[in-house]
């Protein structure tokens, strides 16, 4: 049995199943623990899945990540914002989530204010799903 179907809930991923899941698999598996999160919680509309905070083992990159990820989710859904968003602060240093310099200034200006204000910069995109 991997990690992914240990933290599995049949209602669907949780933030903190997600969670526990890139820090089990290492942070170079949080895309697909991440957007799995977001397809369930766009499929399910459960603010239940998104309630209990991070696991306290994800590093505070990955933790601000994660907050930034659920808050326009819950503006989309009209659910409520957990309290652990409101409680992940910024980071230190500015982080571009897609690593490429030459993708840089457009993640400066594209990046949702959920990400910005806590210095993480991704594509206007980020969060668009096929």
């Amino acid at each position: 049995m991997t990690a992914r179907d240990a933290e599995r809930k049949p209602k669907g991923l949780t933030a903190a199943a997600a969670s526990h899941g890139i820090v089990s698999d290492g942070e170079g598996s949080w895309p697909l623990w991440l957007f799995e999160l977001v397809d369930d919680l766009r499929k399910r509309r459960d603010a239940e899945l998104i309630v209990e905070p991070p696991a306290p083992g994800l590093g505070v990159r990955m933790r601000a990540l994660v907050a930034s990820t659920v808050e326009p989710l819950c503006a989309e859904l009209h659910l409520p914002v957990p309290e652990w968003c409101w409680e992940t602060a910024a980071l230190a240093e500015p982080w571009f989530v897609a690593g490429l310099e030459d993708l840089k200034v457009m993640a400066l200006v594209e990046s949702p204010v959920w990400f910005r204000r806590r210095n993480v910069f991704v594509l206007g995109n980020f969060l668009s799903r096929a």
